[in-house]
């Protein structure tokens, strides 16, 4: 759904030059300093890179999610870093609050996500509990107006930066599954709060991820989202729901800029007295790639458009989740493979990238559990068609 094709096209231009001619420039000094400059940070507050999802009377650009994808693939032919600095506060650090948040929630932070002037983070992970989301054990204890929360969370991502952290915790203590599990919000300065020292991770330099640790943390009852505990979980695969086709839009985006540098390479790289894109192994990697970025393109314009019409998507999102984060890390492997010695020294790009994209394999649901789910909706389906 293109709501204005001309702006939306304007959107988009900008986009494409910001990556042109800022982002990938800084590439390189943000692997090195582990830090993105705060100047490209102003810059994509600026053209309000921090809003793209957020509704517009809350002063964000309120796209559909059409236009999100594209608007991911064009911002993901940079590094994965610039990305996930505006992603949470799009799409898993404001989801909760859009789909689920009260009035008063929405209008007390949405615009100031939407702004950059709040960074968002999504705390669901936990050292024990990661696939199995229900297992969680951070506690939320009521206590007359305010709730008392203990416990901790893993690789939460934007930790260090984030103003305000959606929670998943367990405010009822019979429960043994999602059931008894509720959403708050959480501001950072709150009592008791603390953030580790950032991950040291396989790639992703530039993003970052700690533990955040609630020792008797003090939360409004007025923080519930939707002011409705028991709903945590239910918000939760909401956000995920979105946010896979997100993750596979953003595969797609490194795809095309992996698949870009290793188009670059073997037509200037000569062996045996001509380039070796002239070899038909070397087309064949190339074409595989092709065809493979093709498939997850389209596939993933298809669950968004699908999405924006009002359909349920769980099984089409884990799809394109699972197959484009899949299909750009053979990507990677061929274009480290078509570069030769070359691909595997640290002053190339696609040595970066092939680090950078395994983690879309693992976040936002590993490949293991989409296929789980896979499964589950199709049988789900099968058995509601073989009733009616």
């Amino acid at each position: 759904m293109i709501r204005d094709p001309e702006s939306f096209n304007l959107l988009i231009a900008a986009i494409e030059r910001l990556v042109r001619e800022r982002l990938i420039p800084a590439e390189q000094d943000v692997a090195d300093t582990d830090l993105i400059p705060p100047a490209i940070v102003d810059e994509m507050r600026r053209m309000g890179l921090f809003g793209l999802t957020i509704p517009e009377e809350y002063g964000g650009l309120g796209l559909t999610m059409e236009e999100e994808v594209l608007a991911a693939i064009a911002l993901c032919r940079a590094a994965p870093a610039f990305r996930s600095l505006v992603g949470t506060n799009n799409g898993i650090g404001s989801l909760g609050l859009v789909f689920d948040g009260t009035p008063a929630q929405k209008a007390k932070y949405l615009p100031r996500l939407a702004t950059g002037e709040l960074i968002g983070s999504f705390a669901l992970t936990e050292p024990g509990s990661g696939s199995d989301a229900g297992s969680l054990t951070t506690s939320a204890r009521r206590e007359g107006d305010i709730y008392v929360l203990n416990g901790a969370k893993r690789y939460i991502t934007n930790a260090p930066q984030a103003g305000i952290y959606t929670v998943m915790a367990r405010s009822d203590p019979r429960s043994k599954d999602a059931s008894g599990v509720t959403a708050f919000i959480v501001e950072r300065g709150s009592a008791g709060l603390s953030v580790g020292t950032p991950d040291r991770k396989m790639g992703q330099r530039g993003a970052h991820t700690a533990d955040v640790i609630f020792d008797n943390v003090r939360v409004p009852a007025a923080n519930v989202i939707g002011g409705v505990e028991g709903m945590g979980f239910k918000t939760a695969m909401k956000v995920l729901d979105k946010a896979r086709i997100h993750i596979a839009a953003v595969s797609v985006g490194a795809a095309t800029r992996i698949l870009d540098e290793a188009l670059g390479y073997a037509t200037e790289r000569e062996q045996f007295g001509e380039p070796i894109a002239g070899f038909q192994l070397v087309q064949a990697m190339l074409a595989d790639s092709q065809a493979e970025l093709y498939a997850a393109r389209s596939m993933t314009l298809d669950a968004a458009r699908r999405r924006d019409d009002g359909e349920p998507v769980t099984m089409e999102a884990a799809c394109c989740k699972l197959y484009a984060s899949e299909m750009v890390g053979r990507v990677a492997d061929r274009a480290v493979q078509i570069h030769g010695g070359a691909g595997y020294m640290q002053a190339s790009a696609v040595e970066r990238f092939y680090r950078d994209v395994r983690l879309f394999r693992l976040y936002e649901g590993t490949s293991q559990i989409q296929q789980l789910v896979i499964a589950r909706q199709m049988l789900k389906r099968w058995t509601t068609a073989g009733t009616s």
